[in-house]
């Protein structure tokens, strides 16, 4: 009984995700170099100042694959500043908005 508790531990081990993410600052590094990041790490936190309010910091989890987003996001275009861009092109997580089927807001019963 304690072997299979050990290897039910261990498969739980091996089958969860790493939960490590790295974390950089997107103006210290050209846009081909975040580009660059994301796409070697599979995803990564960028870091930046909103252009809005400078004290303001902004972050984000961006991806290099729709298929690294948890289930019920997609990947969406995003665009976050670089050391040499203003918008750099990146994809980024966004929950999925389905419009439901069948149900017409408009239709009134009498």
């Amino acid at each position: 009984m304690l072997r299979y508790a050990a290897l039910a531990l261990a498969m739980a081990v091996i089958a969860s995700p790493a939960g490590a993410i790295s974390r950089y600052t997107s103006t210290a590094m050209s846009c081909a170099e975040v580009q660059a990041r994301i796409a070697s790490e599979g995803a990564a936190i960028m870091r930046y100042q909103s252009r809005s309010n400078p004290n303001l910091p902004r972050y984000d989890r961006y991806v290099a694959h729709e298929r690294l987003c948890p289930i019920g996001h997609i990947g969406a275009r995003d665009y976050i500043p670089a050391a040499d861009r203003e918008s750099c092109p990146v994809l980024r997580c966004k929950p999925e908005i389905r419009e439901r089927l069948f149900q017409r807001p408009w239709v009134f019963s009498n």
